[in-house]
């Protein structure tokens, strides 16, 4: 596990004992504001948490302690929820923050009922299918991530502050505060930092404001040094002040765009940085979507995700119905694993056929999630052989046992660098929300004087046709959104929550999500431990990625005795949950080791 991070100057959750207000950072004011308090005790990483008064669980301790504040003063799930994703801004800024977007799952305890919001980024509305092309021919990927062609349409701002005015009981500057102190009083450097950061070191050279920020004195973060940014706290105050027509109306906008449309750019940098086209227009016209969830019966269980545009709901519950027919709780470890895989790569294909931005696209969400679908997809899945990918989807709309539909498409790459965070209240409500700005850094470039960077969302399009002659629905139009794979999840039985939780990790982000819930729910582990186990990733694709653990696990053999081909990866997701438990109390679980394990915290732990 990594060195936890800590706040220097205050601990977070003191940060919000009272009304406070951002304070002077090194050399650059702040918004005034009362002095701080005496420094109090710093906060404690831990992946699992026991108790009452609500829970919050995310990668970082300080963004953690932030919700349990404001869980603390008297506020609720969606009230934590945002103060948290906007503490992970300040720690988590090469995975989520003002520049990005995401997808915010809410369980209403009053009424029983689960709610949704698609926060995701926009292209410009001059966006064509030929947005990443020149000549004819796709751009090279890399040199599209770093670019402003890259950049969506900002949500993330929309998505709290439509949260907050539908479901919340506190102002966005009040749920702003905290992250607003952290910008200002700085937090920790860890080894993670460390690594991400010398992961964009390059990149992040070539762009003066990204590299006054992320590279002090020119030169890699120390691991135990003080991260503070406050720009971001200024930006976190007008916000505040002003609402997000701050960034939608208003001169952070215009900065935004400026940005986008003129990169800039280090002088004698050799990067060719190409523009984007974003414009205020596009900044006026977004708006976060309440959408129907996605509903899937599993086991006497109702389990909901996000709808389109993530096929994350659809292609979970895809797997989940086709697992459904088969006994895993009692199954052996390999067996189990065969089925998980395969019912992972038969979803996959559907995914890539069927699911676009619905506004765009006639998506079969009902197809996509029904039994029959599932048990005519399936029938193909033998255990003793392994099928073959790309395999070519089947048709929801008239399914039919065995047969496919159309030519195969292998799946295309997303960023892996998200975040998800998990809250629950003393009322009994819900919140999981995955927030992201694509993969690790984003497009690199920060806004200047802004202390956030911008997205690369827009490369979640196809850049072209992934078959030609077969229907893309997942290629640049004019405002579209992007397909995501993010998936949070809640899960209820009778109309009461069971258990609650999400993952970043691009398109692993699916495969997380469902083996985390299958560990839990059938095969009964503790769920920090359903979350702990080791991971096995399969999209469609000739390999299956395996963490160490399963790599070098006997299991490996035994499966490719049957046909599995696969390939090792470092670590796949960083999930984080919250179930709840008798007499009010809360359960919030968090990695124990990866990205170096999360923080899962309570209000009381009595």
């Amino acid at each position: 596990m990594s060195r936890a991070r800590r706040l220097t100057v205050l601990g977070a959750v003191a940060a919000l004992a009272g009304s406070l207000v951002a304070v002077p950072a090194v050399a650059q004011p702040a918004p005034a504001g009362p002095a701080a308090p005496h420094p109090a005790p710093e906060p404690v990483k831990t992946p699992v948490a026991v108790g009452s008064g609500g829970a919050v669980s995310s990668v970082d301790q300080n963004a953690s302690a932030a919700g349990i504040a404001v869980l603390k003063r008297g506020g609720n799930a969606v009230d934590a929820a945002v103060a948290t994703a906007a503490a992970l801004g300040v720690t988590e800024p090469y995975s989520a923050g003002v520049g990005g977007g995401g997808y915010f799952v809410y369980y209403d305890a009053k009424s029983r009922t689960v709610r949704t919001l698609d926060g995701r980024e926009t292209a410009p509305r001059t966006a064509g299918e030929d947005l990443f092309q020149e000549n004819g021919k796709p751009l090279p990927f890399d040199d599209v991530v770093t670019s402003g062609l890259s950049v969506g349409t900002p949500g993330t701002p929309a998505t709290w502050d439509t949260a907050l005015r539908k479901w919340g009981s506190r102002s966005l500057g009040q749920v702003l505060r905290p992250a607003r102190d952290l910008a200002a009083r700085g937090f920790t450097v860890d080894e993670t930092f460390r690594k991400q950061t010398a992961q964009n070191e390059a990149r992040f050279r070539d762009f003066p404001a990204t590299a006054d920020l992320f590279l002090p004195g020119g030169k890699l973060p120390v691991v135990g040094s003080t991260m503070k940014n406050p720009d971001l706290a200024r930006t976190y105050d007008e916000l505040s002040r002003r609402g997000v027509d701050a960034l939608y109306r208003g001169d952070l906008g215009r900065d935004v765009v400026n940005t986008v449309r003129k990169p800039p750019v280090r002088p004698g940098a050799d990067r060719k940085v190409r523009p984007g086209d974003l414009t205020l227009r596009d900044l006026k016209d977004y708006k976060a979507l309440g959408e129907a969830p996605t509903r899937t019966r599993y086991r006497g269980l109702d389990v909901y995700g996000m709808g389109p545009s993530s096929g994350g709901g659809t292609t979970v519950g895809e797997a989940l119905n086709i697992l459904e027919r088969s006994d895993v709780k009692h199954l052996s470890e390999a067996r189990y694993l065969h089925r998980y895989i395969e019912a992972s790569r038969v979803a996959f294909a559907d995914r890539g056929r069927w699911v676009g931005d619905p506004k765009f696209e006639n998506v079969p969400v009902r197809g996509l999630t029904s039994q029959r679908f599932a048990d005519a997809r399936g029938c193909l899945i033998k255990d003793d052989a392994v099928l073959t990918s790309p395999l070519a989807p089947g048709d929801p709309r008239h399914p039919k046992p065995c047969r496919t539909y159309g030519k195969a498409s292998p799946t295309t790459y997303e960023g892996e660098n998200t975040t998800h965070l998990t809250v629950a209240d003393k009322w009994g409500n819900i919140v999981a929300y995955t927030l992201t700005i694509e993969q690790t850094g984003g497009s690199g470039i920060v806004v200047p004087g802004r202390g956030f960077l911008l997205n690369n969302e827009l490369t979640d399009f196809s850049f072209a046709p992934i078959t030609p002659g077969v229907h893309d629905p997942n290629l640049p139009g004019p405002g579209k959104r992007p397909r995501s794979s993010i998936s949070p999840t809640i899960v209820l039985k009778h109309g009461r929550p069971v258990v609650a939780l999400g993952s970043p990790g691009g398109a692993t982000i699916i495969t997380t999500v469902l083996q985390s819930l299958v560990n839990h729910l059938d095969r009964g582990m503790p769920l920090v431990d359903a979350i702990a186990a080791p991971r096995a990733s399969q999209r469609n694709a000739a390999k299956t990625e395996l963490e160490p653990a399963l790599w070098n696990s006997p299991l490996r053999a035994r499966l490719e005795g049957i046909g599995h081909r696969f390939t090792q990866v470092e670590e796949i997701g960083a999930a984080t949950g919250v179930q709840p438990l008798p007499g009010g109390r809360w359960l919030a679980a968090a990695e124990k080791v990866r990205r170096g394990g999360g923080s899962a915290m309570v209000v009381s732990e009595k």
